[in-house]
């Protein structure tokens, strides 16, 4: 329809061809005015705003469950209700002071009643267990593989899928078999065109992470990202939520393309797919454009696999009853006070360390370094 406009044809013109509203015409025409084409977000919006205008802003919010929490350990008269938060409101010089029904409100939203009522809190950002990555300042892919695809007559198909977190640029590769020298060749090929991200989360498959009956396995994988300093996370298992982005792209990808039409081969397979991440990522346009910085990929770099690994890896892990959580084929007790817990590992190669900060889905900012476990990666050849 705005090609058409733009074209000369009119918008009333127009809006019969397309047997739509004049007023739809028109906003889209509107949406689009001064831009390419390429660089307007087609993608429809609810109408009103995100956010309510009326409501009490974050700080005041945050404010009241301040003082409430300073009530309820230090008043000499015990009382945390709404009337005492804004009593105290008042008397520490507050301009406009919320109402006692919004205090309550506030109080109710915030899950901080005594009642046994669920509460349903806001999500933390994406990213949150990645301070740079939750605030914005960087830029993670994710990736994973679909398995248990077969086309008529014809062979397995198993599909690796990429997407980033705050740009929505996806990727995708239909193929044999994933494995991880394919994964390799797909990740430095995409890695060219579009630039290096500060994060690559995947899961803990093999391709990714490696074989897991032995210690200290730096994978192929591993590898290439930690030699483009790139720093590889791996989600915790069984957690849904820490791959939702492309546990989305996933079904969309299968909904879209590979239940949307037959395909007689696996080149025309392929060949669909690129199609729908082309138009994917046309209409991701302007999302794509606000995401944050990408580096550009070294022109003289080559993969030395028998280097030895430098850099920074993460694993997301969750202790178990005795406080101890598993990753690089070794156990690490961070003691009985957080159990059951979410917890960041950062393996630290170059100063021979591995950091293990407090994660909690509650409070995403509450990050704490729990302790420092000395680690040292063995020198030994990669073996292919």
């Amino acid at each position: 329809m705005v090609e058409k406009v733009r074209r000369g044809v009119s918008m009333r013109r127009v809006a019969r061809m397309f047997h739509v509203g004049f007023s739809t015409v028109r906003f889209w025409v509107k949406r689009a005015e001064g831009k390419r084409p390429c660089r307007v977000d087609w993608s429809d919006r609810p109408s009103g705003c995100r956010r309510s205008g009326n409501r009490t802003s974050e700080d005041v919010e945050v404010l009241v469950l301040t003082v409430r929490k300073q009530l309820r350990e230090c008043s000499d008269l015990g009382e945390f209700g709404a009337r005492a938060i804004q009593a105290e409101l008042v008397n520490r010089g507050l301009a406009a002071p919320p109402s006692v029904r919004t205090i309550g409100r506030i109080l109710e939203r915030r899950g901080a009643l005594d009642g046994r009522r669920r509460v349903r809190r806001p999500a933390p950002p994406r990213g949150w267990y990645l301070p740079d990555v939750a605030s914005g300042k960087a830029e993670m892919d994710c990736f994973d593989i679909v398995e248990g695809l077969v086309i008529r007559d014809g062979p397995d198909v198993e599909v690796l899928n990429g997407c980033s977190l705050h740009g929505g640029l996806v990727a995708s590769w239909p193929m044999s078999t994933v494995t991880a020298k394919t994964t390799v060749e797909a990740l430095i090929e995409h890695w060219k065109s579009i630039g290096l991200p500060d994060y690559v989360q995947f899961d803990n498959d093999t391709p990714f992470q490696g074989p897991h009956q032995h210690r200290d396995v730096v994978s192929r994988v591993m590898r290439l990202c930690l030699s483009l300093g790139v720093t590889v996370v791996f989600a915790p298992p069984r957690e849904p939520g820490f791959q939702a982005t492309i546990e989305a792209f996933n079904g969309r990808w299968q909904e879209k393309v590979w239940r949307r039409f037959h395909h007689p081969s696996l080149a025309e397979l392929q060949e669909r797919s690129n199609r729908y991440v082309a138009a994917a990522r046309l209409r991701a346009g302007a999302r794509i454009e606000a995401a944050p910085e990408r580096r550009s990929f070294p022109d003289s770099w080559t993969l030395d696999l028998q280097a030895h690994p430098r850099g920074r890896f993460v694993f997301i892990r969750r202790t178990n009853d005795q406080g101890t959580v598993t990753l690089l084929g070794r156990s690490f007790s961070l003691g009985d006070h957080w159990l059951h817990r979410l917890v960041r590992s950062e393996v630290d190669l170059d100063n021979a360390v591995i950091r293990f900060y407090a994660l909690r889905r509650r409070d995403p900012a509450y990050q704490p370094l729990l302790c420092e476990i000395p680690y040292s990666l063995p020198k030994r050849p990669f073996k292919e």
